[in-house]
């Protein structure tokens, strides 16, 4: 009991990490960061002020070895000039060879990459107009293997 007779809440509100997500995240994006609120405030903390959730993708699959997030500024995240940021977040608790890679639309732009061993993250990778473009996130469990435990190619932003 606090001094005012008061039972003190578990959790401060000041300790909830602050969720931006954009409202044309799909419902599976949204359900990823309800349930990993700290993943997904720190890969946005990652790529800079301003940039909101647009996509989050566990890979391979629900065994989650890492998560794809993909972070655009603007209310429109299917333009073609959405600055946007790309992140591979390594869900193992090891080192793993990483890779992630952001491309513009614009062929002239061309992509941006990261890659290494990493415990934590691959990336943040930029595209000052990445929307509407493609991201591949790769992951294997050291250089010399041969046999990638992730190996995802997929849109950047839905443009339709």
């Amino acid at each position: 009991m606090g001094i005012l007779g008061l039972t003190a809440p578990q959790v401060a509100a000041a300790d909830q990490p602050v969720l931006s997500v954009s409202a044309k995240a799909d419902k599976n994006t949204k359900a990823i960061a309800a349930a990993q609120p700290r993943s997904v405030a720190r890969a946005a903390t990652v790529c800079g002020t301003g940039y909101k959730l647009y996509k989050a993708e566990q890979l391979p699959d629900s065994r989650r070895f890492g998560t794809l997030f993909v972070y655009v500024k603007g209310d429109n995240p299917a333009s073609n000039d959405a600055p946007t940021c790309a992140i591979l977040d390594n869900n193992l608790g090891s080192a793993k060879w990483m890779k992630i890679t952001l491309c513009s639309n614009y062929t002239a732009d061309g992509c941006a990459s990261d890659s290494g061993v990493f415990s934590q993250y691959a990336g943040p990778v930029y595209r000052a107009r990445g929307g509407c473009g493609t991201v591949a996130a790769l992951m294997k469990n050291s250089t010399s293997d041969s046999v990638y435990i992730i190996d995802r190619k997929t849109d950047s932003t839905n443009c339709n």
